[in-house]
């Protein structure tokens, strides 16, 4: 078995595993995604390795580049994403081979740290190689009307993206000072993760005073319509919480999600430990304060699955 970095000539074996391992409907695996999530990224092109056998793609394992700041200090992360094994080559230790090197090539290269949200099958083998686990993300929840029928939500971009670059300037200005981790956002960013994401229609809203970024997402009884991102001015907040609300009762979601640190609260609101358990893994960081939920700030987008 030969572990190298995948360049863009793998694709089409890197799907085939991917397609092979966890079907078609878990989500799109087409070159078109592929190269959204790993190519175009704003933040760098992921680091892919591969596992071959016979000058044949079995296993694929992807960091996904990210960045994360604190004060004027920047961080070059990695988000543990896409990752298969070929079901004919399961049991051969495949995927922690890919990660253990994956994380040698990162220590060697400066890279600071990986995170990610695993589910509860995938999360026992990353704890077993080291990752750590931070805590419970912190949502706050509001009920819609309960009894307001589905339908169907038209997805919509309202406004010009570039309207937003001065909110955005001055955002980014206030999360520096909070000495907290946040991932620096701007106008290539938004519209990368938002508006052009081939994975996820969003509703968006840009404007001066506030960008919003949300969806509808299926639970088993009930729709929760999730908002990935919420960027507003002190004096823009009362605006972006009646078009929050416009927009979700518009989807006719039972229930509301939003993240604590956006700043905007509903009186019928609820907030806890509700969301996935984010994990954290060292490569040249020390900072063992990182293992407290209360020193990152973040939106639901910085840390959803897409």
């Amino acid at each position: 078995m030969q572990i190298r970095e995948a360049d863009h000539s793998d694709i089409p074996g890197i799907l085939g595993v991917l397609k092979a391992s966890l079907g078609e409907t878990s989500s799109k695996k087409t070159e078109e995604v592929w190269r959204y999530k790993h190519i175009e990224n704003p933040f760098g092109e992921s680091l892919v390795l591969v596992a071959e056998e016979d000058n044949k793609i079995i296993g694929v394992r992807a960091f996904m580049r990210w960045q994360w700041q604190r004060g004027e200090e920047v961080y070059s992360a990695f988000r543990a994403v896409d990752t298969a094994t070929h079901p004919e080559h399961q049991g051969k230790g495949i995927f922690k081979k890919l990660t253990l090197k994956a994380l040698d090539l990162g220590k060697q290269r400066g890279d600071h740290f990986v995170f990610n949200t695993p589910n509860s099958q995938s999360k026992p083998g990353y704890l077993k190689m080291g990752w750590k686990e931070v805590a419970k993300l912190k949502i706050e929840l509001r009920a819609l009307n309960p009894f307001k029928k589905n339908k169907q939500f038209a997805y919509q971009v309202q406004g010009k993206i570039n309207s937003s670059e001065n909110l955005l300037a001055l955002f980014f200005e206030k999360q520096k000072k909070t000495n907290q981790l946040f991932t620096p956002k701007n106008i290539p960013y938004l519209t990368w993760r938002y508006i052009n994401n081939p994975l996820q229609d969003y509703a968006v809203i840009c404007n001066k005073e506030y960008f919003i970024a949300g969806y509808v997402k299926k639970r088993n009884k009930f729709k929760e319509f999730r908002l990935s991102e919420v960027i507003s001015a002190a004096n823009g907040k009362k605006d972006a919480k009646k078009a929050i609300l416009n927009l979700a009762k518009a989807s006719g979601a039972q229930v509301l999600s939003i993240a604590p640190a956006t700043g905007i609260q509903f009186k019928a609101g609820i907030a806890g430990n509700f969301g996935p358990v984010l994990t954290y893994k060292a490569i040249n960081l020390h900072a063992p304060e990182l293992l407290n939920l209360e020193n990152w700030t973040y939106s639901l987008g910085d840390l959803e699955l897409f």
